[in-house]
C-alpha cells in the first residue's frame, strides 16, 4: 500500500463528537480518513468545497458530515467537526 502523502488530524472537539458517533460509523470514518491520508481530493469520498469558506471541505458518511481543511503546504489535514447533518452545519 502506498504511503500516506497527508498527516491528518484531528481536533479535540471532533475527537469528542468522533467518539459519541455508533461504532460502526466511527470506522467509517476512520476509513473515510485513511483515504484522505492518499489524496484528499479523492473522487471516492464525493469531496465538496463549502461556500463562505476559504479552505473548508466536507464529505458525507450516509447521514453524518466530516468538515476539515487541507493545509497543501504542510501535507497536513485538520478534521474540524464531525455530526449528523441536520447539526453540523450550525
Amino acid at each position: 500500500m502506498n504511503k500516506p502523502a497527508y498527516q491528518v488530524v484531528f481536533k479535540k472537539s471532533a475527537l469528542k463528537e468522533l467518539n459519541a458517533l455508533p461504532s460502526h460509523i466511527q470506522q467509517r470514518v476512520l476509513d473515510a480518513a485513511q483515504l484522505l491520508s492518499l489524496n484528499p481530493y479523492t473522487e471516492l469520498l464525493q469531496i465538496k468545497k463549502l461556500k463562505g469558506a476559504d479552505s473548508l471541505y466536507r464529505f458525507r458518511l450516509g447521514d453524518y458530515r466530516v468538515i476539515y481543511t487541507i493545509e497543501g503546504k504542510l501535507l497536513k489535514i485538520t478534521v474540524i467537526k464531525f455530526g449528523h447533518r441536520r447539526e453540523v452545519y450550525r
